[in-house]
């Protein structure tokens, strides 16, 4: 798989968790939330990362 295409999934299943925990509400949610926010951080942080090809 491409690293590029790792990195869309990678957002997509966080902004599906982010949703997931906005809708649940609470304490819990707020958890479930900010966990799906930091995969949709990591996700596109990893996108502009430099591959090493050797």
């Amino acid at each position: 798989m491409n690293g590029k295409t790792t990195s869309w999934i990678v957002t997509g299943v966080g902004a599906v968790v982010t949703a997931v925990g906005y809708m649940t509400g609470g304490m819990i949610g707020a958890g479930i939330t900010g966990f799906g926010l930091a995969h949709v951080v990591l996700g596109i942080l990893d996108m502009f990362r430099p591959s090493v090809r050797n």
